[in-house]
């Protein structure tokens, strides 16, 4: 996260280059001889029983790289490139790849001289890893293809003097660091939103006059799952001191609250323990090597391996997505039930000052629908399909990339439907005139430093815009302290 998102530099760590040199002196030898070994002195995929000559082993990585960077759409991202970039780097300096030292200090002198290769979104299938992703960021290491500029356009690749040896254009395009890159970053943001829903989400218990007595500890202990029990103890701690839920207590006026409040920390824990498993998938992958084929230097083998597949990555990152689509429901159906005098307790229609004059936030809650809508369409799997590719060579892939895709995209959509339920529930809990806990008074506070009060109908995209980066910061995370 601190390379791929804030520029932090990376250095090479001492004893990289003997445990480098160890395996690259296999490769060596295999050309030197002769030997059969794939991606070495064969053609690729489909291509492997066709021999390459020792004096062409180099010319073919430089082919595989060209042909291969074949991605098409809008380039991803900056961050993800640089996180494939740093995760590129790792693999190659473990010492499996047969890959020069002088690889991994060109992709670290790309790092840390801030040039991001353009990377398409498409041609990613998750197996043989992120080819066509990896593609477009060796090619810039060959002074080819493009970069983006500081406002993300596209302008050439500066010149290069890096030739490539045999074998290290295969290890430039086999792996799974795009995949990675993207689950890493997506987890790290879907747990500030975890943590930002149970706010909104007591802002909403608040606003709805709803009880607090299902989320007692002891309640919990009787379900202890991890995650149920993190969010109960978050809803407990944002609710402590409330006026607001004090002033009814004992009223008979519900005896039990809807599910989208009574069941929150069952649902938003359940969320939670789906990106728990997460990011174990991730910590193993973090430590791996996806690059075919490996080399052993102890041995002196080189072998053929399937670590570059996806699928791990894929359930994931699948997974998380389908997490995130139900999480931002429950939040939704929060939001509706504030815009329904029926079954507000109270509060205007939409709560909107002179309703029928004025329409309030009807239009927020209809972008929240439409934000769970398209979250539901993300949270197709990807990872149960699969076409082959290769002539039949690669004949399962995971689609792995663009579950990863899916769930960057889930994560900001969610983040979106948390945002809507703060503007609103903040607006209901000012509605009822009782303060509300310290802790969601503080959150309403910093909404309040972006987002007036709405006395009457106003332009309102600003207002969500200013929500939502309240929320993609995580501000409202420091609030639980």
């Amino acid at each position: 996260m601190a390379v791929a998102r804030h520029h932090a530099p990376v250095e090479l760590a001492p004893g990289m280059h003997e445990r480098m040199a160890a395996s690259r002196r296999v490769v060596d030898q295999a050309v030197s001889e002769g030997r059969t070994v794939y991606g070495v002195t064969t053609g690729f995929g489909a291509l492997a029983t066709t021999h390459i000559p020792p004096d062409q082993a180099e010319r073919v990585q430089y082919a595989l790289v060209q042909s291969h960077a074949a991605g098409m759409g809008p380039d991803i991202a900056a961050e993800v490139v640089r996180g494939m970039q740093l995760l590129k780097a790792r693999t190659l300096a473990a010492g499996y790849s047969g890959v020069r030292p002088e690889l991994v200090a060109a992709i670290v002198d790309l790092l840390n001289a801030g040039i991001t290769p353009a990377v398409p979104e498409v041609g990613s299938l998750g197996a043989s890893g992120d080819l066509a992703p990896l593609a477009h960021a060796a090619i810039v290491l060959l002074g080819s293809g493009w970069v983006l500029d500081a406002d993300g356009r596209r302008s050439p690749a500066p010149p290069q003097a890096l030739e490539l040896a045999a074998k290290e254009g295969l290890s430039l395009i086999n792996g799974t660091e795009g995949m990675l890159a993207m689950l890493c970053l997506a987890l790290d943001d879907m747990g500030v939103l975890l943590d930002t829903m149970d706010v909104t989400c007591a802002l909403s218990v608040e606003a709805l006059r709803g009880t607090d007595a299902s989320f007692a500890e002891r309640v919990h202990q009787l379900r202890p799952h991890a995650g149920q029990a993190r969010s109960a103890a978050n809803l407990r701690r944002l609710l402590a001191g409330s006026p607001i839920v004090a002033s009814h207590r004992d009223l008979d006026h519900a005896v039990q609250d809807a599910y989208s409040l009574r069941c929150a920390p069952q649902v938003h824990g359940a969320a939670r323990d789906v990106a728990a498993w997460a990011r174990q998938v991730v910590e193993v992958e973090l430590a791996s090597v996806t690059d075919n084929p490996v080399v052993f230097a102890d041995s002196g083998e080189v072998v053929s391996t399937g670590n570059f597949h996806g699928q791990p990555l894929a359930y994931a990152a699948d997974f998380a997505t389908i997490a995130l689509a139900d999480l931002a429901s429950i939040s939704e159906r929060r939001i509706d039930r504030l815009m329904d005098p029926s079954r507000s307790d109270g509060l205007p229609p939409f709560l909107a000052p002179e309703a029928g004059v004025n329409s309030g936030f009807m239009l927020a809650h209809y972008t929240a629908a439409g934000l769970v809508n398209r979250l539901r369409t993300l949270a197709t799997p990807s990872s149960c399909d699969t076409i082959s590719t290769s002539a039949g060579q690669e004949d399962h892939v995971s689609m792995g990339w663009n579950a990863c895709l899916s769930l960057r995209r889930a994560v900001v959509d969610a983040m979106r439907v948390a945002a809507i339920e703060l503007v609103c529930a903040a607006e209901a809990v000012e509605l009822r005139g009782i303060p509300p806990a310290p802790a969601t008074g503080a959150a309403l506070a910093l909404l309040r430093e972006g987002v007036p009060r709405m006395d009457a109908d106003r332009f309102l995209a600003p207002d969500l815009a200013a929500a939502e980066e309240l929320v993609r910061t995580g501000a409202l995370v420091g609030v639980l302290s």
